[in-house]
């Protein structure tokens, strides 16, 4: 078993060779028996950050691909902010293993419409994030590369404007973006966490007295601190809240031209024959209060599908609290059905403690299991007709055969289910 555990962790590494190599090794292990391996279970996380953009975990493409095969995972889909840079390692690790598999990306997006309602970016007015899923390839036709590349190019600008503003308050503990955050990552797409992780080396290597420091530039009790120091999630969950979320130095207020339109990044989708898709948090902003006139402009704009992230409208210890958000999910999934909008569930596993797969038994997701496991054999049924015959949910072929959205809905769903 040392062995195994050694080419785990090779699944993480940063070469992708070494990736591939051990994948391999893995796949020839559990094909003849060497490793055992449970009955796959009837669940799905269709919505899962590989370290291409952060995975708190420090999980590859190729290791969720392998979690999921090892843990019995039915079907697995991954997301990424900004890039497609993990689709086709991804794909190709989980055909190698026998995994249903998708690939998607993240992004926030304005919506004009919505310019003076929050919707599910906290504190932000008209600005939302939303995704492009289905996607069979990293490889994006040239007449929308600009489009992709304009995406990295506006997380890259944003990062550099937040570590302008904290090395000013932090100072002398500073950090260089191109030396200390990027090597952090496999192909130069940081996220804020990254830029946390960076500055706490930065502090713990400079600084004579760490606890202190923090102490002085968090303005909190160094007690406090030090005891928060020793969980280093839990220490760098509290930086970014204090530094660079809203209130924080390092905060950017968002202006509509420091994120593309809907329309832009669904020229991107709709090029690549994948599927634009809404986002939704828990009911309780504004602009989700007003989720039945969101969905239908997003609609007319393109959107076929809706993400959800189960877990944070159900495992809730305020049980005041819990029972407001599951009304609100138990009302967005029906309003789902009503629209033809196919759920994409999962738990992103871009923070510290997120489940590895959502708790399909629990007492709270009965309701709504059904839907949840459809939207996921519908992803899983469109990527695997567009990659082996070109006959994807925006192909031709499926609008001649099947004109409404229902009707390609429940063809896809039968196709997942199929291929199972």
């Amino acid at each position: 078993m040392s062995d195994v555990a050694a080419l785990e962790a090779r699944l993480n590494d940063f070469d992708p060779q070494v990736r591939l190599t051990a994948l391999q090794e893995l796949a020839t292990l559990a094909r003849t028996g060497a490793i055992s391996l449970p009955p796959e279970a009837e669940v799905a996380n269709m919505h899962c950050h590989t370290f291409y953009s952060y995975n708190a975990y420090g999980y590859s493409p190729s290791a969720l691909a392998w979690l999921a095969r090892k843990r019995g995972f039915k079907l697995m889909g991954i997301v990424d902010f900004d890039v497609l840079d993990g689709v086709d390692e991804f794909l190709h690790a989980c055909e190698l293993l026998g995994v249903r598999g998708s690939a998607g990306l993240e992004t926030r997006v304005y919506i004009p419409e919505f310019s003076t309602r929050e919707i599910n970016s906290p504190g932000e007015p008209g600005i939302f994030y939303y995704m492009g899923i289905g996607f069979t390839s990293g490889q994006v036709p040239p007449r929308v590369a600009h489009i992709l590349a304009a995406l990295r190019q506006r997380a890259r600008r944003r990062n550099l404007d937040i570590v302008e503003r904290v090395n000013d308050y932090l100072d002398p503990v500073v950090i260089d973006y191109e030396r200390d955050v990027l090597p952090l990552t496999p192909a130069g797409n940081p996220t804020e966490r990254h830029i946390v992780a960076a500055y706490a080396t930065a502090a713990a290597r400079t600084m004579p007295a760490p606890a202190d420091f923090w102490a002085d530039r968090l303005r909190l009790p160094v007690e406090q601190v030090r005891e928060l120091m020793s969980d280093t999630s839990a220490f760098h969950n509290l930086i970014r809240a204090r530094l660079m979320k809203r209130g924080g130095v390092g905060y950017v207020p968002p202006t509509p031209e420091m994120f593309p339109t809907v329309e832009e990044v669904n020229e991107l989708i709709l090029a690549c024959e994948a599927l634009p898709c809404a986002t939704w948090l828990d009911g309780t902003s504004e602009g989700e209060q007003a989720i039945e006139e969101l969905l239908e402009l997003l609609i007319g704009k393109g959107v076929v599908a809706l993400n959800i992230i189960p877990d944070r409208n159900w495992n809730i210890a305020d049980e005041r609290v819990k029972q407001v958000k599951l009304a609100h999910l138990y009302h967005v999934v029906r309003l789902a059905g009503t629209l033809d909008l196919p759920l994409i569930v999962g738990t992103e596993m871009n923070s510290p403690g997120q489940k590895l797969v959502d708790d399909f038994d629990a007492p709270e997701l009965q309701p709504v299991r059904a839907a949840f496991l459809d939207g996921a054999y519908f992803i899983y049924g469109h990527t695997l007709l567009q990659r082996r015959e070109g006959r994807g949910y925006q192909s031709l072929w499926a609008r001649a055969h099947f004109p409404s959205r229902r009707q390609r809905n429940e063809f896809y769903i039968r196709a997942g289910r199929g291929a199972a």
